[in-house]
């Protein structure tokens, strides 16, 4: 029977990629535009406003909202990828002035996981061998991130303004197409909450059933409080 080169390895199965820096951004981003102008609309709705009104509300909920969620990604991603940089550089100074003593803690590392002293040495003395591959086995060790694979702020600024802006132009809709009908609103976010929750429970393999019934209430009662509180102040200032 031949045999198989070591190098040769065979893949019996494919990850989906857990750390991009899209999907959690673009996932909020959905939901939050939906509950969000869903219950911004409610509330004006409640203050007893024309559909105009309803509409010119909408749509400075919906730009407001993108902007600021795409902002908001921005800076946080950016901000953790420029502390990660910074405590990246610190490895690699640290190794460049002190080799040994950074060679014997990424062996006590190994050895805590497992290996064998003997082995947990060899092991780290031959990653150590090149300053490029000790720096990232380092990195990805010590500090749990790739250096090669940090998430890109545009990503997810871009990421979050889309979602956002799709989420919060379902409720929206009617009234961009002068139906102006509550009713038709309320069953277009009802089914877009349901779908967006039902999505992410297929992605993390969760029953879809539970996580879209699970978002369409959450939404529901954000829009109801904010319809009662427009009621409320509606009524007052009339």
């Amino acid at each position: 029977m031949p045999s198989v080169p070591l190098h040769v390895a065979e893949v019996h199965h494919h990850h989906r990629d857990v750390t991009g820096g899209w999907l959690r951004p673009a996932v909020f981003g959905v939901m939050d535009g939906l509950v969000s102008n869903a219950s911004l609309i409610a509330g004006v709705v409640g203050s007893g406003a024309s559909a105009h009104a309803v509409t010119i509300a909408g749509l400075a909920g919906l730009a407001s909202g993108a902007f600021s969620m795409a902002t908001g990604e921005y800076t946080s991603v950016r901000s953790q990828t420029e502390m990660t940089l910074a405590e990246i550089d610190v490895e690699r100074r640290e190794i460049a002035k002190n080799p040994e003593a950074e060679e014997r803690e990424l062996a006590m590392l190994y050895e805590s996981r497992g290996l064998t002293p003997e082995l947990a040495l060899e092991v780290a003395r031959q990653l150590h061998r090149r300053d490029d591959i000790a720096w990232r086995v380092h990195a990805r060790e010590e500090l749990g991130v790739d250096p090669d694979d940090l998430p890109s702020p545009w990503t997810a600024a871009g990421s979050s303004f889309l979602a956002f802006a799709l989420g919060a132009l379902i409720p929206l809709l009617p009234f961009l197409f002068g139906l102006g009908s509550v009713v038709v609103a309320v069953v277009l976010t009802a089914a877009g909450l349901f779908a967006t929750g039902a999505l992410v429970s297929r992605l993390t393999s969760r029953p879809f059933l539970l996580g879209g019934t699970r978002q369409l209430l959450l939404g529901a009662a954000a829009a109801a409080v904010t319809y009662g509180i427009g009621h409320l102040v509606g009524a007052a200032i009339s």
